[in-house]
């Protein structure tokens, strides 16, 4: 090995859900949504001003979004923080917020990416063991730490957490930053969002990617105390100021205005969840009850493995996790009823040809 080598960090990486090449398919592994964004979104891109604009550094405060993402949430704007994705906001609440040496909690069996920014990072970390129904057991959490972070609800399993249980595990832990990442509230549950005046060291991410159907925009944000999110602000302003294209400002901002239409879509893709819930158990799956876009689900006797790899032969790809104690499942991400019910017509060929 060369003597630069030596000094070169190393990290197993985050490995995302396979984005095929390919026209026809239906893609059930990644946690898009299967609708496009608000028809406010298409207007805002043909705005004539954007083109002049692209010439100028955007605002790196993006006050447009923030005002707007505040507004939203009843919050004022000095309590919301805006990044790159909900990874980059996570990314940089790591990096301000844990480091006092002291080990992260979070669960066994969550978002891969937590364990990946600890290693980066190199802040040291605990999981904690989610109990036989895949559920969070509080009490894990109230020992010494440097912070907790999990998400609600919880992925892959699609499991939510009650608000009370949650606070229970925020009272617990006020002497350090605790993280509840929101990815998939919209599609069942409480936010966090109503603890934060109770808590000043409570720290809620949400995204776009989901719910907003603008995965492809990269927009996640945090709400908390003026004093977390100014402490983000520096940390973000200390690595690169223009973090958010004008585009983005741009069509965020017109995303969260349109109420209805996220209203709308939401509902329909909970609708498809419940429907599609009830065609799995009549073919022998069982699974947690997902609150998210998604559900985590196992069949009775055929391996995950195998219907994920046969799925794949037909342009239909849904993710699956070679990792202790959850390799027999599959995560499904809810696409339209049409996805669904294709989905569904192999899976009922394979079964009976299994």
């Amino acid at each position: 090995m060369k003597s630069w080598e030596e000094n070169i960090r190393r990290v197993v990486p985050y490995v995302p859900g396979e984005q095929p090449k390919k026209d026809k398919l239906i893609k059930l592994n990644t946690n898009e949504n299967p609708y496009p964004p608000s028809p406010k979104v298409l207007d805002s891109i043909k705005d004539s001003s954007l083109y002049e604009r692209l010439r100028l550094y955007p605002d790196p405060a993006a006050s447009m979004l923030v005002q707007a993402i505040a507004a939203y949430q009843g919050l004022t704007p000095d309590r919301v923080f805006v990044g790159v994705g909900s990874d980059d906001v996570l990314a940089m609440a790591y990096l301000t917020f844990f480091n006092s040496g002291k080990p992260v909690f979070f669960p066994d069996i969550t978002y891969s990416f937590y364990d990946v920014w600890a290693d980066l990072f190199r802040i040291p970390y605990e999981t904690k063991a989610l109990d036989g129904n895949f559920c969070i057991v509080k009490e894990d959490y109230y020992g010494e730490n440097g912070g907790v972070i999990f998400p609600n609800p919880n992925a892959p399993t699609g499991l939510l957490m009650p608000l009370d249980e949650m606070e229970d595990i925020i009272a617990h832990n006020q002497d350090v930053i605790v993280i509840i990442d929101e990815a998939y509230i919209d599609f069942g549950g409480i936010s966090a969002r109503s603890l934060l005046d109770r808590y000043e060291n409570l720290l809620v991410v949400q995204t776009f990617s989901k719910s907003r159907s603008m995965a492809g925009m990269r927009i996640g944000y945090a709400m908390g105390s003026d004093k977390l999110i100014k402490a983000l602000n520096d940390v973000k302003y200390s690595f690169n100021s223009y973090t958010m294209d004008q585009p983005t400002i741009l069509w965020g901002t017109a995303s969260v205005e349109d109420e209805g239409y996220f209203r709308e879509t939401v509902t329909r893709i909970i609708d498809t969840r419940e429907w599609f819930k009830s065609e799995m158990r009549e073919l022998g799956f069982h699974f947690p009850d997902s609150k998210a876009n998604f559900i985590f689900a196992s069949h009775e006797s055929i391996p995950a493995r195998a219907i994920f790899e046969e799925a794949r032969k037909e342009d239909i790809y849904v993710r699956y996790f070679a990792k202790p104690r959850i390799d027999n499942y599959l995560r499904i991400t809810i696409g339209t009823r049409e996805e669904m019910e294709t989905f569904l017509s192999f899976l009922k060929r394979f079964i009976a040809a299994f």
